[in-house]
């Protein structure tokens, strides 16, 4: 397995990472099952706060894995603050995991239940310097995760992102992706659980903050379908559906989620 050919394929998937990336099989690994259970409710976490400018939205790409939207983070112009986290995080890209049908996709799993799809949001710390310093602080980003379900309602604030996936069918290619106000991704609830892990893809640095938002958005089977027609190949390659980019849940390894609801 060539070091740049990490994928979700048998031959280079999740099960093999840790071949190239020895950190896949490291102590606080992302993402984990959340059972209800084992959850410690912690009353002294705060509501958390996203502030984003819908200005900082340059562009959409399909990179073969996912499809990402990438943000302005030169400087605070899009943060999140407060809940888990001391400081403001930028937000640098989004991008989204999902599988070939409705009933998985996601990479968390809550009670046993996977839903169609998660979407990560992920922001780094400034005070390490760059993105490239961050990672290799156990406080240096810090992801949002919402959980896609379907229903009967097409979700309008995810339209914008697959009017887009025409222009970006196969691997490698890139569009303008201009005034996005992220935050219209957000469920109404703000409860989220949180806990210590990685990046759900390799290297899998362990450097993340999770922040789980419990309350599912809605979308509709027609726009999950919409995602699955993105191409994990190259357009002089002949098509291949990219489907199931998502890492099964990792060993908790006495690790502690919070909630910040009862």
């Amino acid at each position: 397995m060539a070091q740049s050919v990490w994928g979700y394929d048998s031959d280079n998937g999740p099960e093999r990472w840790h071949e190239n990336y020895p950190l896949a099989k490291g102590d606080k690994q992302s993402p984990i099952e959340i059972n209800s259970k084992d959850v410690q409710h912690d009353s002294s976490l705060s509501a958390w706060h996203a502030s984003y400018d819908p200005g900082a939205a340059k562009t959409i790409l399909n990179n073969g894995r996912t499809c990402r939207v990438v943000f302005d983070d030169t400087f605070d112009r899009s943060v999140l603050r407060g809940g888990p986290l001391t400081g403001a995080y930028r937000l640098r890209q989004l991008h989204l995991h999902w599988g070939s049908s409705d009933l998985h996709g996601s990479e968390h799993v809550i009670d046993g239940v996977k839903y169609a799809a998660e979407l990560h949001m992920v922001h780094w710390n400034p005070k390490h310097g760059n993105f490239a310093g961050a990672l290799k602080q156990p406080d240096g980003v810090a992801v949002v995760g919402v959980f896609l379900k379907v229903g009967k309602t097409p979700k309008p604030e995810m339209k914008r992102i697959l009017e887009e996936i025409e222009n970006i069918k196969t691997k490698g290619k890139e569009a303008p992706f201009l005034h996005f106000d992220p935050s219209i991704l957000f469920p109404k609830s703000r409860d989220y659980w949180t806990y210590h892990g990685s990046f759900t893809t390799p290297p899998c640095e362990e450097c993340i903050t999770w922040i789980l938002l419990r309350e599912p958005i809605e979308v509709s089977s027609d726009q999950m379908a919409k995602l699955r027609s993105l191409s994990k190949n190259d357009e002089n390659e002949p098509p291949s559906p990219l489907v199931d980019n998502w890492r099964p849940p990792q060993p908790l390894k006495g690790r502690i989620v919070r909630a910040s609801f009862k």
